[in-house]
């Protein structure tokens, strides 16, 4: 099955090696990017076996297109491909948000087209070509959301796809998945910079830069991821995310409420979530 890989950054780049695993490897993974050494690193790699920088020679030919770009680029990416994709062609992303890319696939693609929008619960703050390694998405689970036009045959294969790169498909609604990512990935996304925005703006921060260990380190890791992809994410899911933000003031507030009064409460509160953390832990092992 000949695979194009739109954008070849971690996600992409990580695609494509875990993709070409193995030596009877059925999948002849071709790459785009835009800039030539993007495309020359993926290759010596060995996340690609044909670079490209032009996009139509890049999907012309494809079996299976997966556009592993920042989400607001993949409405632009969709306009631009779909004169070139083979009847049956299969078209999947990688986007952080679900909404937005379901309604761009739904009015830009051809109706020969089959769409899967997809997104793997996988990543960490390096990014870039250099940053990608096969076993990222071990198993991590991959949300895929089909349009309504696309076939079974389209979605076994995709569900094929995931499973190549040690994920565990799951299914969902687009709605659904951008009200459930902006609590668990967006939010804890936006809480990582503002604390290094609060604290590296402070006075003290030549000082309290010498004391921050291991806990800030933790909670301030997903501040160094990048500001492209995260920016978009965000604005491409605003009211999700306005109304975990909203939510999040409303606890926060109880938690400096029990602090200011000195509320003995405070310990079985902190209980209560050192057991909900426990055992969200012994679900994921």
């Amino acid at each position: 099955m000949l695979v194009t890989i739109i954008g070849l950054g971690l996600i992409g780049g990580s695609t494509g090696l875990a993709l070409r695993q193995g030596k009877k490897s059925r999948w002849e993974v071709v790459g785009y990017s835009r800039r030539q050494e993007t495309a020359a690193n993926a290759l010596s790699l060995g996340a690609i076996e044909r670079g490209e920088t032009n996009l139509k020679d890049a999907v012309r030919q494809a079996d299976l297109v997966i556009i592993a770009t920042p989400v607001l680029a993949v409405k632009e990416i969709f306009s631009q491909i779909a004169p070139y994709l083979l009847s049956g062609c299969i078209v999947t992303d990688t986007a952080s948000t679900k909404v937005q890319v379901m309604k761009w696939a739904a009015e830009m693609l051809p109706p020969t087209v089959n769409f899967i929008g997809g997104h793997p619960m996988a990543g960490r703050e390096t990014y870039g070509i250099k940053a990608a390694e096969a076993e990222l998405f071990q198993r991590c689970t991959y949300c895929l959301t089909p349009s309504e036009k696309a076939s079974p045959e389209s979605i076994d294969k995709v569900i094929s796809m995931a499973k190549k790169l040690g994920a565990v498909p799951f299914f969902i609604d687009a709605q659904e998945h951008d009200n459930l990512v902006a609590g668990i990935s967006h939010l804890p996304m936006l809480l990582s910079a503002a604390l290094v925005s609060l604290t590296t703006k402070d006075p003290s921060w030549s000082k309290m830069s010498k004391l921050a260990a291991s806990g800030y380190y933790d909670l301030t890791r997903l501040a160094s991821g990048n500001p492209e992809v995260n920016s978009q994410i965000c604005l491409s899911n605003q009211e999700a995310i306005i109304d975990w933000i909203d939510r999040f003031s409303r606890e926060f507030e109880r938690y400096r409420q029990l602090v200011a009064k000195g509320d003995k409460r405070l310990e079985q509160v902190l209980i209560e979530t050192n057991k909900a953390r426990q055992e969200w832990l012994r679900q994921t092992r």
